[in-house]
């Protein structure tokens, strides 16, 4: 039928219950408990769906749920809230470091912004006499 638009997201023809995790805030467990809140069968694809179907959808999610911009905003205060303060996971948002305890002595170098290519990408071609 037609396309279903949630949260300011084009789902696409796929179950419902996948369809689903492509907005932000909403995983595969959010999307199960939804759905059978709703008595949806999870197997349906999105464009069998009726218009009814999917503005309660819809009407659920932003209502219930903190998903896309809101929640990017959230997270984004949380940060910007743990600069503040000074704490430890604020200084590694700061300094661009992983803030979760993960090791730096190797791994994390994309972070670091220290990549690392194959051995003679960088090098310029040495003329022959």
């Amino acid at each position: 039928m037609a396309t279903a638009r949630i949260a300011g997201i084009t789902l696409p023809n796929k179950r419902v219950e996948i369809a689903l995790t492509y907005i932000r805030g909403i995983g595969r467990s959010r999307s199960n408990k939804i759905l059978a809140e709703l008595k949806i069968n999870p197997d349906t694809r999105i464009n069998d769906l009726d218009i009814a179907v999917i503005n309660q959808l819809r009407e659920l999610i932003e209502k219930t749920y903190r998903v896309e911009g809101e929640l990017r905003r959230d997270v984004a205060a949380n940060i910007k809230r743990l600069k503040e303060i000074g704490s430890y996971r604020g200084l590694r948002h700061i300094k661009g470091l992983p803030a979760r305890g993960q090791r730096t002595k190797t791994n994390s170098r994309t972070v670091r912004g220290n990549t690392r290519r194959t051995m003679g990408s960088g090098r310029t071609k040495i003329e022959k006499k």
